[in-house]
């Protein structure tokens, strides 16, 4: 039997009814990397003999009667989580050689649960970027078309998914690099309430491995059915034990239904500061059609939704404001000058973005405090709908674009140019209030590339998002691999 292409969850079962063994999975996934691997460069960190031998140690506990949510599952780990004797560079060349001593928290949960590292999966350069690519290990290819890039930060694991590299994957969302690649590559992920899941170890090389709370930043599942997301989730939430993990313990509420037709869903295809390309509305209208098919209650406006245009602008600000903290004085001193050259009429977020680089810290406040307003605006939205349906990007997965200056690229949305990080703003309406946000495939473009769309739910309520995920799957299919 082809095991490389079963959910995580159909494993676990085969593996309890002794139709396989971890070994066997294992073999398989690694001679199908070994395989199919040269041309889509997704498994950057090979890590087969370990994934050998803990497989063989899953088969051994299984046999002594224990059971764990993932044991003797393959997976794999986006590159910028710490794994003990394996590179952590996050593509950055002079850290080639850096080599943690423990592993992140969220791979020691893995561990825990049984789960098979197969490796290490690719990312952009300081994972700072919608593709993904670097200079020490390479291009990562979208399995749909190699001339098109698989998205980022997490484009390696999305990858793999689409190619049966592995059950699962985790990987990391702070401008969509869950959701991104999930959408490019026709795959599932979950971008979790900001603060559910613990992020320590996944960290730029050379960096404390600290219990630090990140603003916007996230780590989450990834999987081909929306099921296997919840499985991982599951392993991955809960407090860090070094902080809350002390006092809290974690109970996440059930989903708000289990039903299509009592969910109540508004649908957004539309974005004041970017156009939505015709293939990305197509699959968003598909998923619409099956709500209102299976009887779910469906709006497309709403008087309660924050603006747009005030959420684009000041999640463009909250990503950015913090990237500048290290620069050196020089750099940051140019940065001030060309900020203050900018016009008071220009409002675009690219002048947006070079003004929040130089913010105070009471610029920094106040732009926290809208944001919170906005929260409490979501809360309002929440009392009358259950999720929010929307695109995770403009466009489908687009060519490979290497340009070393990243605001020099565009991207194409149906024939017009726009500034390439300008298609990050519905990425960024579930990230600047820190809402959890389920990927899922909806149908393929004219072309044959996949399509996502984001299921963005409450606060805290992340099994409603999945729940209706798993819901739409049922109703309009799921992961197709690729021919």
């Amino acid at each position: 039997m082809e095991w490389n292409f079963q959910t995580a969850e159909e494993l676990a079962a085969a593996l309890r009814a002794g139709e396989v063994t971890s070994a066997e999975l294992t073999d398989e996934a690694i001679a199908r990397i070994e395989r199919d691997d040269k041309a889509i460069n997704a498994i950057c960190v090979p890590d087969f003999d370990r994934a050998r031998a803990a497989a063989r140690a899953a088969d051994q506990a299984r046999a002594r009667g224990e059971d764990r949510p993932l044991l003797g599952i393959p997976v794999t780990v986006k590159e910028s989580y710490n794994i003990a004797g394996l590179p952590t560079t996050w593509g950055m060349p002079q850290h080639r050689d850096y080599m943690p001593a423990e592993d992140a928290v969220q791979v020691s949960r893995l561990k825990a649960a049984g789960a098979v590292v197969l490796g290490k999966t690719n990312v952009p350069l300081g994972l700072q970027d919608i593709q993904s690519f670097n200079e020490i290990y390479g291009t990562t290819n979208n399995p749909w078309d190699h001339g098109r890039t698989p998205g980022g930060s997490s484009g390696g694991s999305a990858a793999a998914l689409a190619c049966g590299f592995g059950a699962l994957s985790i990987g990391s969302d702070i401008a969509g690099s869950l959701r991104t690649p999930a959408h490019f590559c026709g795959v599932y992920a979950h971008k979790p309430t900001l603060g559910l899941a613990a992020n320590r170890g996944m960290v730029p090389p050379s960096a404390p491995a600290l219990p630090v709370d990140l603003d916007l930043a996230v780590v989450g599942p990834m999987a081909r059915t929306a099921r296997d997301l919840t499985l991982l989730l599951d392993v991955m939430a809960g407090p860090d034990p070094l902080t809350l993990g002390v006092a809290h313990h974690l109970r996440l509420p059930p989903a708000r239904h289990e039903r299509l037709r009592d969910f109540r869903v508004l649908i957004l295809d539309e974005h004041p500061l970017i156009p939505t390309g015709s293939a990305v509305r197509a699959g968003v209208n598909r998923v619409a059609d099956a709500l209102v098919d299976g009887g779910a209650h469906v709006e497309r406006h709403s008087p309660l939704l924050p603006d747009l245009t005030e959420a684009g602008t000041l999640y463009s600000q909250l990503l950015v404001s913090g990237s500048v903290a290290r620069f050196p004085v020089e750099p940051y001193d140019r940065l001030r000058t060309r900020a203050a050259g900018l016009s008071a009429d220009d409002q675009s977020l690219d002048a947006a973005r070079l003004r929040a680089m130089v913010f105070s810290h009471r610029d920094w406040l106040q732009a926290n405090n809208r944001r919170e307003l906005h929260r409490h605006g979501w809360r309002q939205l929440f009392a009358e709908f259950d999720a929010v349906v929307c695109p995770i990007t403009p466009t489908p997965a687009f060519p490979h674009d290497h340009n070393p200056n990243p605001l020099e690229r565009r991207i194409d949305i149906d024939g017009v140019e726009y500034p390439y990080f300008d298609q990050l703003v519905w990425a960024g309406l579930a990230t600047m209030p820190g809402l959890p946000a389920t990927a899922i495939p909806a149908g393929r473009a004219s072309d044959g590339l996949p399509v996502g769309v984001q299921l963005i739910g409450p606060m805290f309520e992340d099994r409603t998002p999945l729940r209706l995920a798993e819901l739409l799957e049922q109703k309009i299919g799921g992961f197709q691999a690729p021919k």
